[in-house]
C-alpha cells in the first residue's frame, strides 16, 4: 500500500530537473554513449528507485554513483526513477558477432533468463530491463555477480552467475546488446 501511495506521487517533472545531474554519465534522457555506463532510459521505476537506495544505503557501491545517491532524499529518487522510466531508450550502437548473438541466446533460454526479465528481456518491477543494455557494462555486472563483488540481488543473481564461464559472458553481453 505504501509503495502504492509513493507510486502515485512520482513527479517525472520534478525528476527531469533533478536528474540533469545525471546525463554527464548517462546521457540525455538516461540512453548512455559511454559502454560502462547503464542505460537508464526504459528501465522499471522500482528498479531505478531500489538501486538509487542501495548506493545511498551503501548495499551496492560505485565510486561515482554512491556520492550522487547520497545527495538524493527519498522523494528525489521517486521523481528521478519516473522521469528515467517515462524516456524511450536509444541504444549506442554496437558492433555484435552474430555468433556469440547466437550463443549468447542459447545460453540465456538454458539459464531461464526470461523466468525473472520476461520474453524480451525488458525487466518487471524490481527486475531490471536488460534489453539493449550496454555490452561492457553487462559483463562487468555479470562478472560482479559471478564474483560476489555486487551482492544487492537477494541472491538470485549471484546464483545464476557463478554458472557462467567468462565466455558465457561475453555471448550474453552480445545477445542483450542486439535487442532493442
Amino acid at each position: 500500500m505504501a509503495l502504492v501511495a509513493a507510486a502515485a506521487a512520482q513527479d517525472t517533472t520534478a525528476g527531469q530537473s533533478r536528474a540533469q545531474i545525471c546525463t554527464a554519465c548517462h546521457g540525455p534522457g538516461g540512453s548512455s554513449a559511454q559502454p560502462l555506463v547503464p542505460n537508464l532510459a526504459g528501465q522499471t521505476s522500482r528498479y531505478l528507485y531500489l538501486q538509487l537506495k542501495d548506493f545511498k544505503e551503501d548495499r551496492r557501491a560505485d565510486p561515482l554513483m554512491t556520492p550522487v545517491a547520497k545527495s538524493l532524499e527519498r522523494q528525489d529518487m521517486y521523481d528521478v526513477a519516473a522521469y528515467f522510466s517515462a524516456q524511450p531508450l536509444h541504444p549506442a550502437e554496437f558492433k555484435t558477432d552474430p555468433a556469440r548473438v547466437a550463443r549468447g541466446e542459447k545460453k540465456a533460454a538454458e539459464t531461464l533468463c526470461t523466468m525473472c526479465h520476461l520474453g524480451e528481456f525488458k525487466g518487471q518491477n524490481e527486475i531490471p530491463r536488460v534489453a539493449g543494455q550496454q555490452h561492457d557494462y553487462v559483463v562487468k555486472q555479470l562478472t560482479a555477480f559471478k564474483t560476489g563483488t555486487r551482492t544487492n540481488d537477494a541472491g538470485t543473481m549471484a546464483s545464476v552467475a557463478k554458472t557462467l564461464s567468462d565466455e558465457d559472458i561475453e555471448d550474453l553481453a552480445h545477445y542483450l546488446a542486439s535487442l532493442r
